[in-house]
């Protein structure tokens, strides 16, 4: 979709302790083999501290440097993948309280990994189909450190790690210009993750723990007539970045890096990077592999870290693209409109 007058005011990241990997071996978290190969440095691990109070320190982190007033924030979008608090209860509510506390329509966005882009998408048609609105405040929060998952052996190809983070979408200018946005989803992909499990009850309100791989090692163990394996998911990926950046307007050679997920480095080339023929030099791979993937918080992170590093600068245009569950692959093109401000320390960011 070719977006117009859409910004993105403000981007903040929750503060999150890191673990190093060396730690998790000698804790007996993570097999040494499997770390080595991995080429992660760290994790982020916010101990006890809640999701939705990461979203919202990073929310008032976005709101700060957003040069937008709270009156002006005609929604809340929040997402994420793991539990956030008491069952039943409103997390974006809790959030909206604690960053703007505004009468506004708040919603909740569950899309796997790519819910950054779902709830950006949203938040940018909600701002065009009504002058009145001027802005909303993007919110994505996730705590994996809970019985129901092992963060460390959920998937082989990536840790699972806690963050929070925010954006702030405006239609009165910002740091970044929205171009376009898109998604592509091939829901004949939809069992890599579901695997043999029943659907009732759910699995997490059985004792059941999440883990990706033995559903993934179960559909090669008894594949379906027809099913398709998951290495067809770089089509879909593909697909989704073609159109993009042809509503953009804009070509592979003007996409200055890549903004992807926190992948273990075979995991990010298998899945992302190698069907695009992008080097580890034009994403973030050096700034992921010290903080792992935290779901739908890995764009909003990987944005800020550029931005603020000047790794990116004014006129540079910026590829953030995920998939997830599904599978739906989607992305988002981005051009930079302003420095990160020089009076402020340029700094690495979680």
């Amino acid at each position: 979709m070719k977006v117009d007058g859409v910004f993105f005011a403000g981007v903040g990241s929750a503060e999150v302790g890191v673990v190093d990997v060396g730690e998790a071996v000698a804790c007996g978290w993570w097999d040494e083999e499997v770390a080595e190969r991995s080429g992660l440095v760290s994790v982020t691990v916010a101990g006890g501290v809640p999701a939705p109070d990461l979203a919202v320190d990073a929310g008032r982190r976005a709101l700060a440097g957003s040069g937008v007033d709270v009156g002006e924030i005609g929604g809340v979008f929040h997402t994420n993948v793991h539990p956030q608090g008491p069952d039943g209860w409103s997390a974006q509510h809790y959030v909206n309280r604690r960053t703007v506390n505004r009468p506004v329509t708040s919603v909740e966005i569950r899309n796997g990994c790519i819910g950054f882009f779902s709830a950006v998408h949203l938040g940018a048609c909600f701002l065009q189909a009504d002058r009145g609105r001027s802005a909303v405040l993007v919110t994505a929060a996730d705590n994996f450190g809970t019985p129901a998952v092992d963060r460390w052996r959920a998937s082989r190809l990536f840790v699972l790690a806690d963050g929070g983070g925010a954006v702030v979408l405006s239609k009165r200018g910002g740091f970044a210009r929205l171009l376009a946005i898109d998604s592509v989803s091939d829901p004949e992909l939809e069992r890599q993750h579901r695997g043999g499990e029943q659907l009732f009850p759910p699995g997490i309100t059985a004792g059941a723990t999440l883990n990706f791989d033995e559903r993934m090692d179960y559909c090669r163990r008894e594949p379906e007539v027809g099913e398709r394996p998951l290495s067809d998911f770089g089509a879909t990926l593909i697909a989704t970045v073609e159109r993009a950046l042809k509503d953009a307007g804009v070509a592979w050679d003007d996409i200055a890096r890549v903004v992807h997920d926190g992948f273990t480095h075979e995991g990010l080339h298998a899945i992302f990077l190698d069907p695009l023929g992008i080097e580890d030099e034009r994403g973030i791979w050096e700034y992921t592999r010290r903080v792992g993937h935290a779901g739908p918080v890995d764009q909003i992170r990987g944005l800020d870290y550029l931005w603020r590093s000047g790794a990116v600068g004014a006129g540079d245009r910026v590829l953030l693209m995920s998939g997830g569950p599904g599978m739906e692959a989607a992305c988002a093109v981005l051009e930079i409109t302003a420095p990160y401000p020089a009076s402020d320390e340029n700094s690495d960011v979680q």
